[in-house]
């Protein structure tokens, strides 16, 4: 992992949760990433989510299928969007 300057030897793990909810958007975007990167230095340390296996096969089958609408990613965005208006 590369070094962050924000969070230099994982600091914010001393957090309580209330000084979680006081960082920026962009603090706690940073520190998503930091726990990204360690996860996936090492795939071979996460555990096998089956049910994620799974959802992917039944998806591609009605994709297949043509049971599945396909949209480009601004179309799906904004539809995203709208169910949160």
């Amino acid at each position: 992992m590369k070094p962050n300057i924000l969070f230099h030897n994982w600091q914010f793990l001393n957090m309580n949760i209330n000084e979680l909810h006081n960082l920026s958007a962009v603090e706690k975007l940073k520190i998503i990433e930091a726990l990204w990167e360690d996860l996936v230095s090492d795939e071979s340390s996460l555990p096998n989510m089956a049910w994620h296996e799974t959802a992917l096969k039944e998806t591609e089958e009605k994709f297949l299928d043509g049971d599945i609408e396909v949209l480009d990613w601004q179309q799906a965005k904004k539809e995203l969007r709208s169910q949160f208006e």
